[in-house]
């Protein structure tokens, strides 16, 4: 069926769909404790409810965008659409943790098809300045859409149960199918070969990677089985980019892609701000619950600072950046959430809200509000066109990584019981900081010269 074209629809039905993987990744932090409890799963195992979703949603993103490019974005965005909502019905019905985390394995692959062609779909209906101001948009309400997840999470895992926070997908992704399929325009790029054996190594290396660092985190010990996993996943790593070498242009990633200083200036610092950003609210609400005797709810509303005022910032950060480069936000922005990472330490037991966990989170939200849409703007004016789910889906996938890697290391501080985890948590939150502190040199160093609405 062809849809009718329609811009302003268009950035409605990604806003939905891409809020499903956003809402989805905030309310489950708050409901670990829940399931935890419910499903009698150790603190290691916990890690997995958050990896299992995180490492096909990191692994696949890029073949996700690549296949969008290939056959088309609004197909591909329906489908993933698609994908991602039966699986969070199977998570509402998982009767043990091995079932939950299979059922959060396929909302990653969902995930991982919706997001990059979401934006990649934005991208098509917008141009000019125009574009800049619907990315903005597009990540300002998705931040809102976050900010939602942790107290709407919190309510149902409380009143109902933790069952409930999967069921809510469901009339989200119904609406943004529907815009979809009438107004979203079909765009592709039908030449794209899509790179099987790229996207096959990178979940390969990603996994083993991960599942060491999960294993390391959780024993505090590398023994030989995290040993050799993570030699396998640098072996498959090194095997990724050697096949991504040899295919050249027809590879998911294009070696030539980092060429330019400040496509790679910009993969960095969405490594390591993201994966900073990721494991540090990942820790804190399952340490506000654990140690500070917060409700789920309290948890959830603790954290709703962060997204909501990067929500209302967003778009005017991104009209800001096609007017001066993306250089000096990005700069600063990374500056302050690094100054708000380390406020966290005044975190302790018993501390009241507004002058423990409220400063840190007020600060985070300022500076990130200066990263998130002219991060998004900057990469896509980095490629062409026929390209956009590709750079969309890659510049996703290194932040989910990063994500994922953090994650995997939280285990160190999820494992941590009684008066050291507090302790634990403050230095996760002095590393996010000096990740952050490092993302902002890496701006500044390799975004000089950058042209106002092109990153490269």
């Amino acid at each position: 069926m062809a849809a009718k074209s329609h811009p302003r629809l268009t950035l409605v039905a990604c806003i939905l769909a891409s809020s499903l993987a956003f809402i989805d990744g905030s309310v489950t932090n708050v409901a670990l404790p829940a399931i935890g409890k419910d499903l009698h799963a150790t603190p290691a195992e916990l890690q997995w409810t958050i990896n299992a979703y995180l490492l096909p949603l990191s692994a696949l993103l890029l073949i996700g965008g690549a296949a969008g490019d290939h056959f088309g974005r609004r197909k591909l965005l329906v489908a993933g659409i698609g994908l991602f909502t039966l699986a969070s019905v199977a998570c509402a019905l998982a009767g043990d943790l091995a079932l939950l985390l299979a059922a959060r394995a396929v909302q990653g692959v969902g995930a991982a098809i919706l997001l990059p062609n979401s934006l990649a779909a934005l991208g098509h209906a917008f141009t000019g300045e125009e574009r800049g101001k619907a990315i903005g948009t597009w990540a300002g309400v998705g931040a809102i859409a976050g900010a939602v997840g942790p107290p709407l999470g919190g309510w149902l895992v409380d009143a109902v149960g933790w069952r409930a926070i999967f069921y809510v997908n469901v009339p989200i992704a119904l609406a943004a199918m529907g815009i979809a399929l009438l107004y979203v325009e079909e765009s592709a790029e039908g030449e794209l070969p899509l790179d099987l054996p790229g996207a096959a190594t990178a979940t390969l290396a990603l996994g083993a990677i991960t599942w060491a660092l999960t294993l390391w985190s959780s024993h505090h010990d590398i023994d030989a089985t995290a040993g050799v996993g993570l030699a396998a996943g640098i072996a498959c790593t090194a095997l990724f980019l050697w096949i991504e070498r040899r295919r050249g242009s027809r590879a998911m990633m294009p070696i030539a892609m980092f060429g330019s200083r400040a496509f790679t200036g910009l993969t960095l610092l969405t490594f390591l701000l993201y994966g900073a950003l990721g494991g540090v609210l990942l820790l804190l609400p399952y340490v506000l619950i654990q140690a500070g005797g917060y409700t789920a709810l309290q948890a959830g509303l603790a954290l709703l600072p962060m997204p909501l005022g990067m929500g209302l910032a967003s778009r005017v950060m991104g009209h800001l950046t096609a007017k001066v480069g993306p250089r000096w936000p990005l700069t600063g922005g990374a500056f302050v959430v690094g100054i708000g990472f380390a406020l966290f330490l005044l975190v302790t037991d018993g501390a009241p809200y507004w002058s423990s966990v409220f400063p840190g989170a007020l600060v985070i939200a300022v500076g990130m509000s200066s990263v998130a849409a002219p991060l998004t703007t900057a990469v896509l004016a980095s490629v062409d066109d026929s390209h956009a789910g590709t750079a969309s889906g890659f510049n996703s996938a290194i932040a989910r990584a990063g994500g994922l890697i953090a994650t995997a290391i939280a285990g160190a501080v999820i494992a941590t019981a009684g008066s050291g985890l507090i302790q634990a948590f403050h230095g996760a939150a002095l590393t996010g900081a000096a990740m952050a502190l490092l993302s902002s040199a890496t701006a500044f160093f390799t975004l000089a010269g950058a042209p106002k609405g092109k990153a490269d």
